[in-house]
Order: C-alpha cells, then structure tokens, then sequence
C-alpha cells in the first residue's frame, strides 16, 4: 500500500494548507492537480481486475499505477483531497462523500453494519442531522443527552457518541476532551464545520473520526458541495466501503474545487473571523439585539475553550431580537448586501431564520427559538456589513 508524507511536523497550518495532498506532483510533472474523470478504467486481465477490486472494496488504499476499476471504488483526484483533509485535521486518512448529508449516512451505517446501532448525540445540531437521527431511518436509535450526561445515556449496544461544536446555531461549545472520556471506549465524532481545522482539530482531543460538511467553508464560494470524514486508518476502511457499495461518492470536478478551496482556508476563516468578531462587538450595544451569541463575547465561552480547544471564535454569530418572530422576518427582508439564504462559510455574508429553515424538521422542543437569526460573515467591508445591518434594523418594527 502507497502511503504519502504528512506535511513536515512544526510547519504552519497555513503552509499545510497550501502544499497538503500535492506532495507528488513534481515527480509526476505537474504543478497543479489534473482531473481525472474516467468513469471505469482498463483493466490488464482478469485476475489483476479481481484482485483490485478486493482491495478497494475492502476499503484499502491502491499502490501507485494499481488498476482503479471504477470511479465509485477509487479517484485519484478525491484521494488528493483527502490526504490533504487529514493532514489538516491530524489524522491517519479522511475519506470524502457527495456531501456533508452522506458523509454522517456513511459513519451511521457503518456503526450499524458493526452491531452497534445506538447513538447519543448532543444538542444542538444541524437540522439535517438532528432529523435524520430522529427518524432511525438507517436503523439507528438515539438518546439525546447534554455533554455531561454523555457517559449515563451509553448502553452495550452504543456505537457513536455525536456532537458539533461550535453547535449550530446556538455556538455553543462543546469540551471535547470532557466528552471522550465521558464515552469511554465509545468512538466520539465531531462535527468540525463551524470550527474548520484552521480553528479546532477534534482528533488531537480524542475524537475518532471529524466530519465536515465541506460543502461550507472548505469550498468557500459556494459553488460546490461535499462532505468528508477524517480519522484513523480503521474507520475510513468501513467508510470507504460504505461509500463503494452506497454509491455516495465525491465527483472529481467537486473533489477538485475543494482541494483548491484548501489552499486559501486559514486566510479565509481568519478574515471572516475577524468580521465577525466586529459585528459581534456592534450588535450587542444595539437595542433592538436581546442576546448575541459569539465565543467572542462574556458569557458565550464559559469553560474557556478559545485559546485552548478552538484557536478563535469562528465566523458564525447568533443573534436574538427583542422585536421577536417579527422582527426577525423584517431584518431579513430589509438586508441588501447581506444575503438571505441557507448554508455558510463562503466569500459573502449571508443571513437565515434557522427555525423557518434548516432547524425546521427538528423537534419543536429542541428546535431553535423565532427570535434568532443566525449570521454567516464573509469578506465584505466590515463597515460595509455594519452598515447594511444598521439600515435595516431602521426598519424593525
């Protein structure tokens, strides 16, 4: 089995960033990473045809030159991405889905198909994921339990304990450290989208597998979607597996524009960090603002996880109207620069109602409150974004 150096230890998370999952394209003439859109592959004869097709049903990594089969089983150009997602998360591989949705699909089913079918996730999540827990469509059963209470909800039969931090949309943080040991030999997962490895590295707290729906700020245009899964070489055999016979593969043009978006992750996050952290600031000496919820602020960090877990608060800020459902609805309407639309983490600042949108599936009695809006900052002009938000609260009734 081929395997690639991880980028050289105590080089910049910036430097690994740029350079990750390209570490042999000089010896093979290029500068930039080609695509690879062949869909099957010529196979040599039969017995070596078979014999690759073991390996990568088994989930296991192709020598260099092997024979690659199908595109489902294996793309050179999501390999890339890869191996340069688990060199940022710090962890033996990763193993990358046609989203965020199918990547958690794939760790549940693979806990399943292990004979451990119970999950304890901790609230809040994304919408999605709450959702798709809830309902057991994939055979799963879950107790919902607070981060301390984690280790009295385990059961024989638990497979995962999930949880996302920061948490969506409340930015909550999550100790991940605490958790893991409160799980004991139960395999933790982080979900890391909010937080990006530029901010937080689950694994270096004990988490087995991170995931991400990079459809967010990994591509950071939103223009392409994904998801992808890092962790150690055990589970991404079960996932790659699990992807291989689902089908839930990552396109190579998708794995392409992720890998790309890589190499301008840590200047991304940390400039719409930086915004955000402002518009944080601003908001909670408006009067028509109840509560702002940023890591940044008194109150929102309370066990001091930034500066220790997370490297900054992130680019995601809560915020709570006084005006209530109505007032919500009317920011929305009366915001011009700042986009209303679902997801995050691209180059401009959109704006969402999650209880109307992505928390709506969610248990009404989990589901997040009409007064909070939840705020994606981009690389605008943060005067320029104060400025759209000031005009529009003019209009709040």
């Amino acid at each position: 089995m081929t395997t690639y150096p991880v980028p050289v230890p105590g080089r910049d998370l910036a430097t690994t960033a740029v350079h990750a999952g390209r570490e042999d394209l000089a010896a093979l003439g290029l500068h930039v990473p080609s695509i690879d859109l062949s869909t099957t592959y010529p196979l040599p004869s039969i017995e070596a045809g078979g014999a690759a097709y073991d390996t990568l049903a088994s989930g296991e990594r192709p020598d260099d030159g092997a024979t690659l089969v199908y595109q489902r089983l294996w793309n050179p150009g999501t390999d890339r991405f890869e191996r340069a997602v688990a060199a940022l998360e710090g962890t033996d591989s990763a193993v990358a889905f046609a989203s965020g949705m199918a990547a958690l699909t794939a760790v549940l089913l693979a806990a399943v198909a292990g004979g451990t079918p119970h999950v304890v996730a901790v609230r809040p999540l994304y919408g999605g994921s709450d959702h798709l827990l809830a309902s057991g469509l994939l055979g799963t059963e879950v107790t919902w339990a607070s981060p301390e209470s984690v280790g009295d909800a385990i059961r024989p039969d638990t497979g995962l304990v999930l949880l996302e931090t920061p948490a969506n949309p409340s930015l909550d943080l999550v100790d991940i450290a605490a958790v893991v040991a409160r799980a004991g030999d139960v395999p933790v997962v982080v979900d890391n989208t909010f937080a990006t490895p530029v901010l937080q590295q689950p694994a270096r707290h004990g988490a087995a597998m991170v995931l991400h729906s990079a459809t967010k700020y990994m591509g950071g245009h939103g223009d392409v979607m994904g998801g992808v899964v890092a962790a150690g070489h055990a589970w991404t055999a079960r996932l790659r597996q699990v992807r291989a016979i689902t089908g839930a593969v990552l396109h190579p043009v998708a794995a392409y524009e992720l890998h790309r978006g890589l190499q301008t992750i840590h200047v991304r996050v940390r400039a719409q960090q930086s915004t955000a952290t402002t518009v944080a600031a601003w908001l909670c000496e408006r009067p028509e603002v109840s509560r702002v919820h940023h890591p940044s602020l008194p109150g929102c960090d309370p066990q001091r996880l930034v500066g220790t877990q997370m490297a900054g608060p992130g680019a995601i800020v809560g915020v709570r109207l006084v005006g209530g459902y109505a007032a919500a609805s009317a920011l929305i309407e009366h915001l011009e620069l700042v986009t209303h639309a679902v997801s995050l983490g691209g180059v401009d600042s959109l704006v969402q109602h999650p209880a109307s949108l992505t928390h709506r599936i969610v248990a009404s009695d989990a589901r997040p409150d009409a007064d909070l809006i939840r705020l994606s900052l981009g690389l605008e002009s943060v005067d320029d974004v104060i400025a759209d938000l000031d005009k529009a609260m003019a209009n709040l009734p």
